[in-house]
Order: structure tokens, then C-alpha cells, then sequence
């Protein structure tokens, strides 16, 4: 974990503050890819994921774009309300689960509210390198639209897309992001779920493989579970043997892998609790998994090597994993 001090916070757009960290001891922070983000611990005991917006070449600072969420559990409410400048945190090291395909030769990028952030990252890297670029960013009203005069100074085709400007509503329109797409180009979409399914439903009504495609979730859809087919064990209770420990702990229909490893004594590594952000992967060492994690693609579902112990069940009665 490292150490930082907030050196700036500066109103970016209607519901987003920028914030600014720098080391506390004034040192360079560790490199990292356009789109990671990192985790911040906050004094209120609250533990978020945000993404870097900043360019991935300045590592004397990282740069995060936050929007106050009206449904905030403690964390946008907390940096838009209580941070302040010289305030001490502590972070994680970027972990990077939504980058730039080196395949592509140009990239397009759709971006809802405050999925802008990661993608800004991204478009300084198109700009550095010289690769080609365009942007849909869909906003509730230009006033909402983070960081849009520095984007339009980018040189890329913005195309903005405020809601009390439409005549067609959105998500409904993503068709027209993406009927023009090369076979050497890539999709990044991030931002409201509706918008990042709707994205996904035209790919594959439109045979974009799913390859070319890529998203950076913030939640997990509701009342939805990634993965194929219904756990054999969704409802009932199976073990779970920690190899290392030789620690058999049976996980209850009603909690999770992590949930019942606290229950029993174990802490493990863990931040988002939704399958979002890959800290809490471990090997699994036989037994086969049912993955409800979003981070996972479905190649590396199938080779059962390894599960998120936040959000996955089993399929079989029993799991051995690497703990």
C-alpha cells in the first residue's frame, strides 16, 4: 500500500471533483497502463475503486475523476463532502483490467458520465502515440460533461451526446456509435450499465467479436450473476479447503467463499466484494467453479485455474484452493 496526500481538488463538471495525489514523501509513484484504476482507503473506514485519468507517462501525481452517486454507500459522498487538500490516504498499486488492444489500429471509445475517466487516460496515449481516435461521450447536459474542453483540445472526432439535447434517447442509439466500425478497430465503453449493455447486445447482434469489444465496470448489474448456466450448488452448501492452511470451511447457501473464510478466522485480500476488481483471485487447485465475476474472460472461466472468492460458487461439492 502507499502513502498519499491529496495536493488538489478542483471542480471538473456538475457532480464530478477532480482530485490530485501525489506521494507523501514527495517520491514518484509506481508506473502504470491507460485505463487502470486504483484502490483508496478512506478515513471513514470505506475502500473504492477509481480510475486514473491522468497521463500514464507523469508518475509524479495520480489523477482520479469522481461522481457524486446518489445512491453512495460512504465513498463519492465522502470525497465530495469531507476531503480536503493536505489530507493523508492510503492506495493501492493500479491494477489494470480495461487497457488499449496493441491489435488495433485505431481506437473508439463511448463513455457514459463518469466513465470518462479511464477513457481520458486512453485518449492521452492515442495522442502520444499518434493513433487515431473517436469519442461518444453521453452525458445528462453539457454542464455534467467532465474534462470536455481539455478532451476537445485532444484532436480526435468528439461526438457529445447530452441528454436534454437528444431526439433519440439513450442507450437506444449506441447503434449509430457503431455501425461504421472497421475490422482493425477497437470498442472501450465504460460507464451505466444500461449503456455498456446496450453496447454489448449490438455487438453481437451485429458479429463484432467480442474480442474487439471491452468494458470497465463500476457495479455489477443487479440481480445479475456472470457466468453459464445454473450452479449446481447455487443454493446449497458446499466445503472449501484452503491447501496451504489444511483448513476445511463450509460456505453456507447464503454467503459467499470470502464470507465464510472471515466467518471462520482467515483473512484474505479482498476490495470491491462484487467480482469487479481481481484482488481476491486465488488459484484453485481442483474442484470445478461457477464464476459470477466480471473480470474474467471465457477462455479463462473454462480453464477452472483460478476463481474470484468474493462473488464464485462451486459446481462441484467441494473446492481446494490456494490459501
Amino acid at each position: 500500500m502507499i502513502k498519499v496526500r491529496v495536493a488538489a481538488l478542483k471542480h471538473e463538471a456538475e457532480g464530478v471533483v477532480g482530485v490530485e495525489l501525489r506521494a507523501a514523501d514527495g517520491s514518484l509513484l509506481p508506473p502504470f497502463e491507460p485505463g487502470a484504476h486504483i484502490d483508496v482507503c478512506l478515513p471513514n473506514e470505506k475502500t473504492r475503486q477509481y480510475s486514473l485519468c491522468n497521463d500514464a507517462a507523469d508518475t509524479s501525481r495520480y489523477c482520479l475523476g469522481v461522481g457524486r452517486s446518489a445512491m453512495s454507500r460512504g465513498g463519492s459522498a465522502y470525497i465530495h463532502e469531507k476531503l480536503r487538500v493536505g489530507d493523508f490516504l492510503t492506495i493501492s498499486e493500479p491494477r489494470t483490467l480495461f487497457q488499449l488492444s496493441p491489435e488495433a489500429s485505431r481506437h473508439r471509445f463511448i463513455a457514459g458520465g463518469i466513465g470518462i475517466t479511464p477513457i481520458l487516460a486512453m485518449i492521452r496515449s492515442c495522442v502520444r502515440h499518434e493513433i487515431p481516435w473517436d469519442l461518444h461521450y453521453c452525458v445528462r447536459s453539457r454542464s455534467h460533461a467532465a474534462y470536455l474542453d481539455e478532451l476537445s483540445s485532444l484532436g480526435g472526432r468528439i461526438h457529445l451526446h447530452a441528454d436534454d439535447e437528444e431526439t433519440v434517447p439513450l442507450p437506444r442509439d449506441v447503434g449509430a456509435m457503431m455501425r461504421d466500425v472497421d475490422a482493425r478497430e477497437h470498442i472501450y465503453c465504460c460507464g451505466p450499465i444500461g449503456l455498456m449493455d446496450a453496447v454489448l447486445a449490438y455487438g453481437k447482434q451485429n458479429t463484432v467479436p467480442p474480442d474487439r469489444i471491452h468494458f470497465e465496470r463500476f457495479a455489477a448489474p443487479p440481480n445479475e450473476a456472470q457466468g453459464s448456466g445454473a450452479s449446481a450448488n447455487e443454493n446449497k452448501s458446499f466445503t472449501v479447503v484452503l491447501a496451504r492452511r489444511e483448513l476445511r470451511c463450509i460456505v453456507r447457501p447464503d454467503e459467499s467463499i470470502l464470507e465464510s473464510l472471515e466467518r471462520h478466522g482467515v483473512r484474505a485480500t479482498f476490495s470491491c466484494r462484487e467480482g469487479l476488481c481481481r484482488s481476491c483471485e486465488v488459484a484453485l487447485l481442483s474442484g470445478e467453479a461457477d464464476h459470477h465475476d466480471y473480470v474474467l474472460t471465457d477462455d479463462e472461466q473454462l480453464t477452472n485455474a483460478s476463481l474470484m472468492i468474493c462473488v464464485s460458487r462451486a459446481r462441484s461439492s467441494e473446492l481446494v484452493i490456494d490459501l
